[in-house]
């Protein structure tokens, strides 16, 4: 469901604020092995194509991840077959190549992400960000350090940037806020 708001909702309103078009940034922190960074990507497409935006758009998503077993996966694109029963065959023909075995996202989907390993708790963040993606990371960690991270998200966001949140994360008082 917050896949479909994304695409139906909250991304035609950050276009809307750009009638000229703009190239749009997005971090996904903690991206594992890149699914969540690749379905934005493809929501964003979608809502491309359902909002026909006269202005050119372009979003440029950086996926991070302590893991750089993970970041490499991620960079590969590769999926196995599986994905089939979580993926509309329309998406599938659309954003992936069959191969030996699974599916592999395709080039112009790929060619929008940038992954790197990144300690969120060290590291600096990404900043003036159109979208800010980070499901199911905060309950990993314990009060202290989420009243670290949340302030430093609220500085990473342009101010009418979109805060993407799991559904285990409903904290409030930025800009835009998701909760499925």
């Amino acid at each position: 469901d917050v896949w479909d708001y994304l695409r139906t909702t909250s991304i035609p309103a950050l276009l809307a604020q750009h009638p000229a078009g703009k190239m749009l940034r997005a971090w996904v922190p903690a991206c594992s092995s890149g699914e969540e960074a690749y379905s934005l990507a493809i929501v964003f497409k979608d809502a491309l194509d359902l909002v026909k935006p006269e202005g050119r758009f372009q979003l440029q998503i950086y996926g991070t991840d302590l893991d750089p077993e993970a970041i490499e996966k991620a960079r590969k694109g590769f999926y196995p077959a599986n994905i089939a029963t979580d993926v509309s065959r329309e998406r599938l023909s659309r954003y992936f190549v069959e191969e030996a075995g699974g599916y592999r996202i395709k080039k112009e989907i790929r060619e929008m992400l940038v992954f790197a390993p990144q300690n969120i708790i060290t590291d600096p963040p990404f900043t003036k960000l159109d979208i800010l993606c980070c499901r199911n990371l905060l309950i990993y960690f314990r009060a202290e350090l989420q009243r670290k991270l949340l302030p430093l998200f609220h500085y990473a966001l342009n101010r009418d940037g979109l805060l993407l949140l799991g559904s285990a994360e409903t904290i409030g008082n930025f800009d835009r806020l998701f909760a499925p």
